[in-house]
């Protein structure tokens, strides 16, 4: 047996002995998998709401397919950890920053749009990026932990650890739901993304390392805190977002047969690698973790190059935009508004299809893409190291 194989085989029995010992379903609470929750972390790719509890701003079209109604997502359905939750037999996660009718018993959202790993270094008024940084989203994190277990010692009514505690109007897990809890992350791209004009891609790979190093060090903060198992998606291919085909500086030769940039693309690649081998250095320390490494770079950007292979049709066209065209994209009109440009009245709306794009307002991912991105991480074929969820849970359907 080689390294790589004995080290794989370590990972993985021991993944199956800490998730075999989770194995707990919650009285009066549904849970159907060996993770009774989820914490995730992460940027708009999985915000559910978070963003736009905090600065109300949502218009429609957002949320037509699915919500049918703008619900603090940056899509036109649902984000990927609504899919994620939904095969794990969980409710969707409720943003910690929505203060009415949030349901927390089976995990939070500190994700929210335009958050970056690093601290940022202007307002969101004159940037745009959110001031919950992954930092910021821990501290958060943090304490919710120190509420949970401060609640429940309150309640000494309860029978056992295992009884959701109601805090008011806020619902609220049992305090031993954090080592058994699935950490997952999707952040990232916007420290990559928001300097990429000013900077170039040589400017902003000076800095990525950094970012990996915070994303690692936040690992081992919750691992110290009880946290056991952690999925971190990698990043998108940014170079084939409608968004950045028509804001990033390139020439005619940088695109590939696909319609894509190729040295934004291959600047991902490198991000990507060197997050997955410092994802591999953190989980030679912290022995008795499961850090996995998610590869949704693969899976996009098969769905950007062969929409049609996946049962979509566009692969690197906006479905909400303005301007129609190969990107259906203009940079002074976003989706759901109404501007004027070039003394013309211009209004971005929705598609009437958006189950045929992989991008929905040529920034995020539509409800279909997203359906299609969870479906194979479920399958366990892109995973570092690899290993299938389905040994450990019941996938439910994901419609």
């Amino acid at each position: 047996m080689t390294e790589a194989m004995s080290n794989t085989t370590w990972v993985f029995h021991v993944f199956l002995a800490v998730v075999l010992t989770a194995m707990v379903v919650v009285p009066g609470c549904k849970a159907t998998c060996s993770f009774p929750a989820i914490f995730n972390f992460g940027d708009s790719n999985t915000d559910t709401g978070g963003f736009f509890a905090a600065f109300p701003s949502l218009v429609p079209p957002y949320g037509m397919t699915y919500f049918k109604k703008p619900v603090g997502r940056a899509t036109d359905g649902r984000v990927i950890v609504d899919f994620l939750a939904q095969g794990l037999g969980l409710a969707f996660l409720s943003p910690y920053l929505k203060s009415i009718g949030s349901d927390f018993r089976h995990g939070a959202n500190f994700a929210t749009v335009s958050s970056t790993v690093m601290l940022p270094h202007s307002s969101l008024f004159d940037s745009g990026v959110s001031p919950f940084s992954l930092a910021i989203q821990f501290n958060q994190y943090k304490q919710f932990k120190v509420m949970v277990d401060e609640q429940e010692e309150q309640h000494h009514s309860y029978d056992d650890d295992y009884v959701c505690v109601p805090a008011g109007n806020t619902k609220l897990p049992p305090k031993n739901i954090f080592g058994k809890a699935l950490y997952t992350f999707y952040i990232g791209q916007n420290d990559f993304t928001l300097n990429l004009t000013s900077l170039g891609i040589s400017g902003v790979m000076q800095f990525l390392p950094q970012v990996v190093a915070w994303i690692a060090k936040t690992i081992k903060d919750i691992y110290a805190l009880g946290g056991r198992t952690f999925f971190i998606l990698n990043l998108a291919p940014v170079g084939c977002y409608p968004a950045f085909l028509v804001k990033l500086p390139h020439n005619a030769s940088d695109v590939d047969q696909f319609g894509c940039l190729k040295s934004y693309n291959n600047a991902v690649v490198d991000y990507n690698n060197m997050l997955k081998d410092a994802l591999r250095q953190t989980r030679k320390n912290l022995k008795d973790a499961n850090v996995v490494y998610v590869d949704t770079h693969s899976i996009l950007l098969d769905l950007f190059q062969h929409p049609t292979s996946h049962g979509l049709k566009y692969g690197t066209k906006a479905c909400c935009g303005y301007g129609g065209g190969d990107y259906n994209f203009n940079k002074e009109v976003f989706c759901g508004h109404t501007k004027v440009v070039n003394g013309q009245t211009v209004s971005a709306g929705a598609c009437e299809d958006p189950y045929n794009y992989v991008s929905w307002d040529g920034i995020h991912a539509t409800d279909a893409a997203n359906k299609l991105t969870a479906q194979a991480i479920f399958n366990g074929s892109y995973f570092d190291p690899p290993f299938s969820l389905h040994h450990f849970c019941h996938i439910h359907p994901i419609g």
